[in-house]
């Protein structure tokens, strides 16, 4: 596989659709962000590629990330639903195809559904292909079917209050990238006293104390807004820089409580 720079912070959709993922995802665009976050099952891949298709940003600059949901994981269907979200997006690639999380109880196998998502980069519909919701364990099931060399990353939640530490450090030694999503913990994280007094310190806003509290540990967050305002707060992380004591003091407020938690989820 050969070398991919990941923009970050990217810009995530989940839970956007219609005129407001449109509008934001323009916003997004406008003030600098370059990498955005979508998947099937967010039913907001037509919009996203509208948006795309009408933007004076060449495609070639974006960083384009979608995931396939666990309904396509069969033979027969995983490749063309893949081409279902191109026609959607509106590009004959993406940069990074992730499977969005594993079959639950492996009712689809690792050995049907992965080799497909290799043959995607093969057939030059993803430059790249990765992971979301794998556990360190599932990882490994995963590395013996395609080679770890393949998984690029892998996409988790990891915020102030849940950082995924176990998984962040065993992702981090087998060089896969994490993509954080949720990094503003579902709006508590900025409600948080500690993070409002680190924010006070530097002029900024909670949000941005939790992004670049991120990024200075090379994860790559993807939040998602649909203030130009917030999302220009977010996008400024990248000027900041935290001291060591502000970073100590947030790596204590780890709850290891997660809020995405769906029925279907593997075993943590």
């Amino acid at each position: 596989m050969a070398i991919i720079t990941i923009p970050s912070p990217g810009f995530g959709t989940f839970r956007l659709k219609g005129t407001e993922v449109k509008q934001a995802t323009e916003h997004a665009l406008e003030v600098g962000f370059r990498h955005i976050d979508t998947a099937q099952i967010y039913d907001n891949e037509a919009d996203i590629g509208d948006v795309l298709s009408q933007s004076n940003v060449d495609r070639e600059d974006i960083f384009l990330t979608t995931k396939v949901w666990f309904d396509n994981f069969t033979k027969d269907k995983f490749i063309d639903s893949v081409d279902q979200s191109l026609e959607k997006l509106q590009t004959d690639y993406v940069d990074l195809l992730l499977i969005h999380w594993p079959s639950p109880d492996h009712q689809v196998p690792m050995s049907e559904y992965l080799p497909e998502l290799v043959s995607c980069m093969h057939k030059s519909k993803t430059r790249s292909i990765g992971v979301s919701n794998f556990t360190p364990q599932l990882i490994e099931e995963a590395a013996e079917v395609i080679g770890k060399e393949n998984i690029l990353v892998n996409q988790v939640e990891v915020h102030p209050l849940f950082q995924n530490r176990h998984t962040v450090d065993y992702c981090n030694k087998q060089g896969i990238q994490i993509v954080s999503y949720m990094p503003l913990g579902n709006g508590e994280v900025v409600k948080n006293s500690l993070m409002s007094k680190i924010a006070k310190k530097y002029n900024v806003s909670p949000a941005t104390i939790a992004i670049a509290w991120q990024l200075q540990q090379g994860l790559i967050p993807i939040p998602a807004s649909t203030s130009k305002a917030h999302l220009a707060e977010n996008f400024s992380a990248r000027n900041i820089r935290l001291e060591k004591e502000d970073m100590d003091a947030i790596n204590e407020l780890d709850t290891n409580q997660r809020m995405i938690d769906p029925d279907f989820a593997p075993d943590w």
